[in-house]
């Protein structure tokens, strides 16, 4: 009775007009129907959002396992991949001041649900090339398709081709160069990345909000650690889902495998990048349907309707009747913040003024410029350098790397909890997790290959090494009399261990067996590195690497994995000493500014020039069919460690310089009184807060900090 009448009272106090005898049952009745709505709305909606937010982080992770599948399907430099790659901010960026500000006002749900459609829309697209540029055609002699004609590699006169074997490679040459308009098809995989950057937009910020607004408050720091903890498991699969597409021709399905005279071992084999995409597509669209029917507005719990509890928003409203005119309040705010604009929005840019938030963006600018670039190119680095595949290569990110960086995440925010670290604290972690994590990082570049022994190109038909011009040295004595190609890629391992770029460049006069099985005989180059007088034979496809190599592969995966550990301790205490350096009436505007920076000035053009220094490191260039410069069949192993590694370094150096800056300015600003009131609870150096509110908060902020593509950065 207690209860029934203290709803009734309720009931009446908004003015609704019913028989007494029937209000105490219907209040009870309909509170406890609002206790189930409430519970069951928001537990739909965060298992909805977590499905959300496994599915783009998937599909995010999923494009980094590809970079050198679309590199070579379509002949294109590492420079316009990173420009590919930095599609997705952009698209972001177009909409995001947009839905960050009507969002909020409109049914939150089918917003986010037309974002996964415009989400998968995208990722469809990106596909979609694969249907329309025709078969993927790779550079083989054609003694080693299966054919039945004996065609000599070392063609010394054009008449020893049958015509009809040239009329066929001619037509294929006119038919590439028909498909040849294809290659620009890259655009489609540019505009469908865009494409997800748009659909991905109001997912986070729209997602968290309707939980925090509607879940109890004691749980809402719960469900969005589950939507994130589920978003870190997204790229483990999306790189696992990689390895799986990598090891499958990228034609399969539409031409006989059996015909296919290249393995995934090859530089040239390119996997079923397209398959990935439909799937994540797929993913997608599953994800956006609960969308469609969840409401605008879920029941509010009693806790927070109760104007006794401490919830946060209540602590700006300190009478009952408040509630009755919400309503009025919101739409004097609203034109009061319209009539105020401009005012408001002046004081807000003393923001600048503040060193330490100046200071901690630029070092974040420059640190995740570091940390984007080598996260694009790391699969592509591991290929090159340790001679590893792409299937091996996505393995070994998703099942070893990616748990790191989320158990580093983990342990961040775990020791800022556990021994109550203040903001000095906060940022000597974040300096010394950078330092270390970067300071691992330099014993990578003792972690190495050798440059694999390709005759005229790394070593000289006679067998010594040299840095000469490598298109003159590409012939020699021993392969004067044969009509080769330079521009060619095809190739062959010969018995003394020594890749060459052809068969008929290494003066191959014999070839028995088709397909993969095909071996050449009476090599003339072949022999010229042991014994002369001896003509040698070679199989098809390139040597391995030395044997030391498959070591420093072992060795290269351990550091990587303490170092991405080590990276990411440092990502929370550093956010964290971002928002209490800031007046929280600037917390809003200050967190703005600084995602717009980190993707604006990181996420666009880090994969850009990252990917222009990784192109300036290839000693052999792809031909197209019709002609211009394809995608790099070679690297220089050692050119390529210094480039990638050292870039990373370097940004991450002059982003630890940054970092110093900051304690030091927070040391300057710290004084013994504050170092006190920090020891007894109260905050020190940047706030104005207790202490106690401060890790109630950041409890919360530990689960929801934004850190861009966290998922991803290894």
């Amino acid at each position: 009775m207690e209860i029934s009448s203290k709803e009734n009272t309720h009931f009446f106090s908004n003015n609704t007009i019913l028989p007494v005898d029937r209000s105490s049952f219907k209040s009870e009745s309909s509170a406890s129907k609002e206790k189930q709505s409430c519970c069951g709305g928001i537990k739909i909606f965060l298992g909805a959002l977590s499905f959300v937010y496994f599915a783009k982080a998937l599909s995010g992770s999923y494009l980094k396992s590809t970079i050198t599948q679309i590199e070579r399907r379509f002949d294109i430099p590492s420079s316009l991949v990173g420009v590919i790659d930095g599609s997705f901010e952009i698209g972001n960026l177009l909409i995001i001041i947009l839905v960050s500000y009507f969002g909020a006002k409109l049914h939150r749900p089918r917003i986010i649900g037309a974002g996964c459609l415009i989400m998968s829309a995208g990722t469809f697209l990106i596909a979609m090339p694969q249907f329309f540029m025709g078969r993927y055609r790779y550079e083989r002699f054609p003694s080693t398709i299966n054919s039945t004609v004996s065609i000599s590699p070392c063609l010394q006169d054009k008449s020893q081709t049958p015509f009809s074997a040239l009329e066929k490679s001619h037509a294929k040459i006119n038919a590439g160069c028909e498909k040849e308009a294809g290659s620009s098809m890259w655009i489609y995989v540019l505009l469908g990345n865009l494409l997800r950057g748009i659909g991905e937009t109001p997912i986070q910020p729209l997602g968290i909000t309707y939980i925090d607004d509607y879940a109890i408050e004691e749980n809402a720091a719960l469900y969005i650690g589950c939507v994130q903890t589920v978003a870190i498991i997204g790229p483990i699969f999306g790189f696992l889902l990689g390895s799986l597409c990598a090891k499958l021709y990228v034609d399969i399905g539409f031409v006989d495998l059996d015909s296919i005279t290249i393995t995934h071992k090859d530089a040239q084999w390119v996997g079923a990048w397209w398959l990935g995409y439909l799937i994540a597509g797929a993913i997608s669209v599953l994800a956006g349907i609960p969308f469609w029917f969840l409401p605008k507005h879920l029941p509010k719990p009693e806790s927070r309707k109760d104007s006794s509890t401490s919830s946060e928003q209540s602590k700006f409203i300190t009478e009952d009747h408040k509630e009755q005119n919400k309503s009025y309040q919101q739409q004097v705010k609203i034109a009061e913040m319209a009539k105020g604009k401009s005012l408001e929005f002046f004081p807000s840019a003393n923001l600048f003024g503040n060193p330490v938030y100046i200071l901690y963006l630029c070092a974040s600018i420059i640190q995740f410029n570091s940390l984007i670039g080598m996260v694009t190119y790391k699969p592509k680095y591991i290929e090159q350098q340790y001679g590893q595949t792409s299937s091996k290569t996505n393995f070994v990110i998703g099942l070893i790397n990616i748990p790191a960086v989320a158990f580093g995440i983990f342990s961040g925010g775990l020791i800022m909890k556990k021994f109550r670290i203040n903001v000095l604290g906060a940022a000597k972690l974040s300096l010394g997790s950078s330092f270390f994590g970067y300071l691992l990082l330099l014993s990578l570049f003792a972690m190495g290959c050798e440059n694999s022994e390709v005759a005229g190109l790394t070593v000289s038909y006679h067998g010594t090494k040299w840095t000469t011009d490598y298109e003159q040295a590409l012939f020699s004595e021993c392969n004067s009399g044969c009509l080769c190609s330079k521009n060619d890629w095809d190739p062959i391992c010969g018995e003394n261990g020594v890749t060459y770029i052809s068969a008929c460049l290494a003066g191959c006069q014999a070839s028995s067996g088709s397909g993969k099985n095909t071996v050449f005989f009476n090599c003339s180059c072949v022999g010229t590195l042991e014994s002369p007088s001896r003509s040698s034979s070679a199989v098809v496809g390139p040597c391995q690497k030395g044997n030391e190599c498959p070591k420093m592969f072992l060795y290269f995966l351990v550091v990587s994995v303490i170092t991405s550990y080590t990276l990411s301790v440092g990502g929370t205490p550093g956010y964290i000493l971002l928002l209490r350096c800031i007046k929280p009436h600037l917390k809003s505007f200050a967190l703005g500014i600084y995602t717009l920076a980190i993707r604006v000035l990181a996420g666009i053009p880090a994969p850009v020039y990252f990917g222009v220094a990784i192109d300036t490191t290839c000693l052999k260039w792809g031909s197209k069919r019709c002609g211009g410069r394809g995608a790099c069949r070679l690297y220089d192993s050692s050119a390529l460690r210094y480039v990638y590694l050292g870039l990373t370094l370097v940004l991450g150096t002059v982003s630890i310089f940054f970092s110093v800056a900051v304690l030091w300015v927070l040391r300057k600003r710290s004084s013994p009184q504050d170092e006190t009131l920090s020891a007894n609870g109260e905050r020190g150096t940047c706030g104005t807060k207790s202490r106690k509110d401060n890790f109630v908060n950041s409890d919360h902020l530990i689960q929801t900090a934004y850190w861009p593509e966290k998922e991803t950065r290894l």
